[in-house]
């Protein structure tokens, strides 16, 4: 009985890490780009004058323009949306939610090779 146990709750889990690992489908990624339009791209956007491409241009990030980039990963995404960094501010759960922020890192990941 222990090991019929045991092995449910195996299954269970690596049915969970499948699924929690799956590649974003195009209606999340769709999705995070939405998102990405209202929160992210008026700091990072395209364009003249964009305080955090400006930022980031001159700390030497090269492309500075975060959908042009290839070297983000999802948790650096999630780490700096929530706690901010250098001029950014941090993000609260209740301005850019969980299932939107994981949508903004499957949107900016979306051509990476992680």
């Amino acid at each position: 009985m222990k090991i019929a146990r045991a092995a449910f709750l195996l299954l269970c889990s690596l049915t969970f890490a499948a699924s929690a690992f799956a590649a974003p489908d195009d209606a999340m990624i769709e999705r995070g780009h939405i998102v990405y339009q209202k929160w992210c791209f008026p700091c990072h956007g395209t364009g003249s004058g964009k305080p955090g491409t400006v930022s980031l241009a001159a700390r030497g990030q090269k492309p500075a323009v975060l959908e042009e980039r290839a070297d983000l990963t999802a948790a650096m995404i999630k780490t700096f949306v929530r706690h901010g960094v250098l001029y950014m501010p941090m993000f609260r759960k209740t301005e850019i939610s969980d299932a939107e922020l994981d949508a903004i890192a499957a949107y900016l990941t979306r051509n990476n090779k992680q």
